[in-house]
């Protein structure tokens, strides 16, 4: 009998879940900075999709490489996911040409998600950039859930929003009163929520999001810290910035990771990180052994 460690078993898993699907674009939306949000009728990804996970599309029939982009939002009952991308290459930049009506192939949902804790429901989500995404679905599904977590999400960019910011009716003693931009979906979701950038748009907190969760942070009793977990997504300088204030205040955090892809189910092993298990450093591939972590066993304490 071959013996498996939990994390072989898990990224098995991972794979067998993943399904090759002849997507058909429904939706498209734009916004300033080269950034879209498509809406695709993708079922089987749909049915499976977790928080944190991902799909690996097909741009163009002459760009033979997939690009692996985060799922923003999965409705299962109607078969639909949303995902965002800013154009960053060809390969972007031919999707985004793509009108409803179009149909492109994609392999989904791959990954291993978020897991958040009920001994914990106090979640703050921290994402920045095209690392959004999978705070936004991850605050859907927990406002989907029967149970009450307390979630709070937190969101940087340095180019405009891919959503019209608005203001807050959620107040936050943490923060002064000028800081009431929010994201308007959060707050139908009854979910508070606040920006934070260096470009000077109006009622948004200036500085890193990473400063912004700070601010949070220090606001909170030691018992609120031991019931409080950190989830996050975005660019590798954030991830670490946020991970090192999981460090200083204790809590454990959740981070997905963004990595370059070429098969993006655990084959090529060409998204390789360094990761620190109980047996020591190991290689992970980020595809299926992640692309979600425990921010402490790949950011270590500088």
């Amino acid at each position: 009998m071959i013996h498996r460690t939990p994390e072989q078993v898990a990224a098995q898993r991972s794979r067998d879940t993943i399904f090759v699907e002849d997507a058909r674009v429904t939706e498209v939306r734009t916004f300033p900075g080269h950034q879209y949000i498509f809406r695709l009728h993708s079922p089987e990804t749909a049915r499976r999709a977790v928080p944190g996970s991902f799909v690996h599309i097909l741009c163009d029939d002459a760009i033979p490489m997939r690009r692996p982009l985060s799922i923003m939002r999965a409705h299962a009952a109607d078969g639909w996911i949303e995902i965002l991308f800013k154009i960053v290459g060809n390969g972007l930049r031919s999707l985004g040409h793509k009108e409803p009506g179009d149909r492109m192939s994609l392999v989904g949902p791959i990954g291993r998600g978020f897991e958040p804790s009920r001994s914990r429901p106090r979640a703050l989500l921290v994402g920045g950039g095209v690392g959004i995404p999978p705070m936004i679905f991850l605050a859907e599904s927990m406002q989907a859930d029967d149970f009450d977590w307390q979630a709070l999400v937190l969101m940087g960019s340095e180019i405009p929003f891919p959503f019209e910011p608005g203001e807050s009716i959620m107040e936050t003693e943490w923060l002064g009163k000028e800081f009431v931009a929010a994201m308007p979906l959060m707050e139908d979701w009854r979910i508070p929520s606040r920006l934070a950038s260096l470009a000077h748009f109006n009622g948004v907190f200036r500085g890193y999001v990473s400063d912004l969760a700070r601010k949070w942070l220090e606001a909170q009793t030691p018992e609120d810290l031991t019931r409080t977990e950190i989830f996050t997504c975005g660019p590798g300088a954030m991830l670490e910035a946020v991970a090192a204030l999981a460090r200083q205040f204790d809590v454990p955090c959740q981070a997905s990771l963004e990595e370059y892809m070429a098969c993006a189910v655990g084959g090529c092993a060409g998204c390789t990180v360094p990761v620190t298990t109980p047996d020591g450093p190991a290689m992970k591939r980020v595809c299926v052994d992640g692309p979600v972590f425990d921010a402490a066993t790949v950011f270590a304490e500088a």
